[in-house]
């Protein structure tokens, strides 16, 4: 439930008060500004320690909340009486469930593993001795969690990265607005972060400001359960992450080690076994090589969680859709604000995403130097990932092709420490670096690129992206089958679009992976995509017109197409005749397969496919199950044809059969039983007696007109390559009328709209429902003839009557649906196409995966000790002023949303008592 408030700070003078909205979604409890980025927290339901009503003014309705770590938020619930009541019952119960679960017991041993509660308890090391290098006594009395920079010492210089004067800002911002899972993030908080953060601080700041931190807390164990269950485990994605361990930040020392190496393994195997579907991309390798400097094993693993499934989807999917796309909104964006770089790019035939492409993989990290990086990955966590499209560079217009492009990006990102203004006369300009100047410039100049014009560049732009995946993954598909038989390779492509059309409105279930096994043999594959049998009969229904049940409404209002997926025994039957490997599933090759074997047939080639389809035990016979098992065959087939031709067909066919099995019969399986039978009566057969061979059954089939015209032409006719309605997906509802329209244009209302016009046209007469024939060929009531039975008046002799006593009669042979003539042509319903998944990697992302496993080694990421400058704490006074200046340089205006009165109201609330 979300409720309409207004947030004050327990302290009175220390933040103004902002009005937005307060989410309940138990277990956590979360509020968002008006603006959505002045003022946000997230705070799980289990750090409430008290929940208190104020006795405020009338008509006031507010709540003091006590969190874990001491601090108190005012909550004043703006929304009617009744609303606000029944927000705080949900509160209420909310609550009592996590003290039943006995989640207020774990918070107190979580926080423990936070580096934030050893700052602002006063046992960490004073900030002028801190030393990035820790010994292994320290490590083992201190709990908290922590990355490889602790031991390998942390990127970069401390001194120049002024560490002591961000310990201590940060120190005073925790210890008002709460630290790690009771965090308030204020304004002060943003400008804190585009600052900078402590090295020690980095880690847990990261997985707080992207909710990983909850997943963490809400997991416990899971990671080295993980671990555990899967020791040993050989897949495809192990053996790509053995390969790739030592091509990530070599120059690292804590990568030249085996604790490093051992520790980034891990990580990445763990990820893997988590997210099979997804399981490695060279991509992750890097990053997860950056964020263990600063996160222990368990911390970097729920963040790679975070950032592969909810930043940045689709980054490092097999087909890297989310990348892709994201480079097509890069283009756009500089096209609109840079429209005179962009425009010389054009001239030059410079390729952007050449150089872009590794930037946004990476995040930065293996295209400038660590130190800035990491800059950006702060920032990238605390505002989302509109960062990466903020970007400004330098002398772009005298480049002229990609080469100088790249050698211009590289240089400009290797000087990004050098001062901006080196000939200035005032100290302070000349302490400017470059990459300070670029943050501003990104920050100020370009802050119109907000999120949701990424979301709405993302949404235009996502039809094109998704139709070059699909053509690239359907020609790999295509190139990767073992045989394409008859079909030309176009074909073969519509094949592969009514599959994953399929897949796409009946998803087939996820590939279960084998259990782990005491002994691993060989290497395990990714599972190959097949389909069940609902999925199939939605795919036959595509392809096949004697698998669907289409009909024509008309009602006199409207005239449509109803098409629904037809069901017997019959596809049934196929879907187990195509599975040759007896898996229970139909792979891509399958369909192809199968589909080859009937659809290039000529007369005697199918009836011997219908004979085999039918011969359950491959014995070379029907038995008379089989053989009445084929006839209710026919039945579906023919059952929406007009006129009774081919229900006198099949009725034939069944005569002949009988007739022709009966009299091909030897001797001793037709003695007649002398005793407590009567004379004449046959023998009955057992169930599993061979009753008709493949001569026979063409014989019979041969002997109608209409069977024979069937195997001849239309039962390869049937099954149809047709090309399949590109995907239409929702554009944006933009406006007033936009959301009027997508609010009354949904399925269930169009279901409701057909049903009530078919009930008016039932009411005046106009309703008429026709079957649309699946083959077609005749269309009047006239029936032809049958042909002269082959049979010679000795063999006419024989015990088929009897036989065809105890067979169906005609009358039961009759189809359930009415036949109706055909009046109206109509096109087929189309239908959406399913998003494709990839089979390979196009040159565009190899291309990308190798440029990011060339990262150059800047000098200015060496690691070095801090100094003890004691005779330089003058200049920390000065150092915080100056960090202090470039915190209001990136200020800007937050308008809280609220009247001087209602700021009144707020800070009248801060001395509130409780209503007893």
């Amino acid at each position: 439930m979300d409720i309409n408030a207004v947030l004050s700070l327990g302290v009175e003078g220390e933040e103004d008060s902002y009005a937005g909205k307060l989410y309940l979604m138990a277990p956590y409890l979360a509020f968002s500004s008006l603006d959505k980025k002045s003022v946000r927290f997230t705070i799980p339901l289990s750090t409430v320690r008290r929940v208190e009503r104020l006795n405020a003014r009338a008509g006031i309705y507010a709540l003091s909340l006590a969190l874990w770590h001491g601090g108190k938020i005012i909550v004043q619930l703006t929304s009617l009486r009744p609303t606000a009541d029944l927000f705080c019952a949900l509160l209420r119960d909310a609550l009592k469930i996590e003290l039943q679960r006995g989640r207020m017991k774990t918070v107190k041993g979580f926080v423990k593993t936070c580096y934030s509660e050893v700052l602002i308890s006063g046992s960490a090391p004073t900030p002028s001795d801190e030393k990035d290098e820790i010994s292994a006594t320290e490590a083992s009395e201190s709990s908290y969690l922590g990355g490889l920079g602790l031991r390998f010492k942390f990127p970069g210089d401390p001194k120049k990265l002024r560490e002591v004067s961000k310990i201590k800002l940060w120190t005073t911002y925790l210890k008002t607005h709460g630290r790690n899972l009771t965090l308030l993030r204020y304004p002060q908080c943003t400008r804190l972060v585009q600052v900078g953060l402590p090295n020690r601080l980095r880690g847990e700041m990261w997985e707080t400001l992207s909710g990983s931190l909850f997943l963490r807390y809400s997991n416990p164990g899971l990671y080295e359960q993980l671990l555990e269950q899967n020791a040993g485990r050989t897949t495809t994605s192990t053996e790509d992450i053995e390969k790739d361990l030592h091509r990530s930040l070599p120059e690292y020392a804590g990568y030249q080690s085996e604790d490093g190496i051992g520790a980034l393994r891990r990580v990445l195997q763990a990820y893997s076994f988590k997210n099979p579907e997804l399981g490695y991309c060279q991509a992750m390798n890097i990053l997860a090589a950056a964020i263990l400097i600063y996160m222990s094993e368990e911390q970097a693993f729920w963040l790679l969680e975070v950032l592969c499934d909810r930043l940045l989807p689709g980054y490092y999917a097999p087909s890297m859709h989310g990348t892709l796309l994201d480079q097509r909104v890069f283009e756009s964006l500089v096209q609109r604000c840079l429209p005179i770089i962009h425009d010389h790019f054009q001239v030059v035939d410079v390729q952007l995403s050449v150089a872009s492409l590794p930037w946004f993989l990476s995040l930065f990290i293996n295209s400038m130097p660590m130190i800035f990086a990491f800059r950006i990955v702060d920032c990238f966590f605390c505002m989302g990932p509109k960062v990466l499209f903020q970007i400004n560079g330098e002398k772009l217009l005298q480049i002229q092709d990609d080469g100088g492009f790249l050698n211009l990006m590289r240089d400009y990102f290797a000087s990004l420490g050098d001062s901006a203004h080196p000939h200035s006369t005032d100290p302070r300009a000349r302490a400017i670096t470059r990459f300070q100047e670029l943050l501003l410039v990104s920050f100020r100049e370009f802050s119109v690129i907000t999120d949701d014009l990424i979301l709405s560049e993302r949404k235009r732009f996502r039809n094109e992206i998704i139709h070059s995946i699909e053509t690239f993954s359907k020609r790999s598909a295509v190139r990767n089958l073992r045989s394409l038989g008859r079909f030309t390779k176009e074909q073969a492509g519509l094949i592969y679009d009514a599959l994953y059309q399929a897949m796409c409105v009946i998803p087939p279930p996820p590939a279960q992976l084998p259990p782990p096994a005491l002994i691993h043999e060989g290497l395990e594959e990714k599972p190959e995509t097949r389909i069940q049998l609902r999925t199939f009969q939605y795919f036959l229904s595509e392809i096949a017109t004697w698998a669907r049940d289409e009909k024509i409404v008309s009602n006199g209002f409207q005239q449509r197409v109803d098409r629904d997926v037809a069901e017997h025994e019959f596809i049934d039957r196929l879907f187990f005749f195509w599975d040759t490997s007896c898996c229970g599933a139909l792979s891509f090759q399958d369909l192809v397969s199968g589909l080859d074997g009937v659809m290039f047939n000529d007369l005697m080639e199918n009836i011997e496919w219908f004979f085999n389809l039918h011969d359950k035990n491959k014995d070379g016979f029907l038995t008379k199950d089989e053989v009445l098992t084929v006839s209710e065959s026919f039945l579906f087939i023919f059952r929406f044809e007009v006129g009774d031709a081919y229900l006198g067909a099949v009725s034939r066919f069944m005569t002949n059969a009988f007739e022709y099995g009966d009299a091909l019969l030897t001797d001793v399986d037709h003695k007649e039983i002398l005793e407590g039978d009567e004379p004449g009566s046959p023998l009955p057969l057992p169930s599993n007696q061979p009753y008709l061979n493949l001569a026979t059954f063409r014989m019979v089939v041969l002997a109608d007109e209409i069977l024979e015209s069937f195997f001849e032409t239309d039962l390869s006719a049937s099954f149809r390559l047709d090309p399949v309605a590109e995907l239409e997906l929702p554009t944006s509802s933009s406006g007033l009328l936009g959301e009027f329209w997508s609010t009354i244009a949904t399925d269930n209302n169009k279901k409701m709209f057909n049903m009530f016009t078919d009930e008016i046209g039932k009411t005046i007469g106009k309703h008429q429902v026709i079957h649309r024939p699946s083959i077609g060929r005749y269309k009047n009531l006239e029936e032809p003839k049958a042909r002269e039975s082959l049979l010679t008046p000795g063999m006419r002799h024989s015990t088929s009557k009897s036989s065809l006593r105890s067979s169906p009669s005609s009358s039961s042979l009759r189809p359930s649906s009415p036949s109706q003539s055909l009046t109206v042509e109509v096109p087929s319903s189309t239908n959406l196409k399913g998003p494709v998944s990839a089979v390979g990697f196009s040159p565009m992302v190899q291309a990308a995966n190798a440029a990011l496993l060339a990262r150059p080694a800047f000098t200015i990421d060496d690691s070095k000790d801090d100094e003890d400058d004691d005779d330089d704490d003058a200049e920390v006074a000065d150092n915080d002023d100056q960090v202090m200046d470039e915190v209001d340089a990136f200020l800007e205006a937050h308008d809280s949303g609220l009247t001087d009165a209602d700021k009144e109201v707020a800070k009248d609330l801060l001395n509130a008592e409780p209503v007893k």
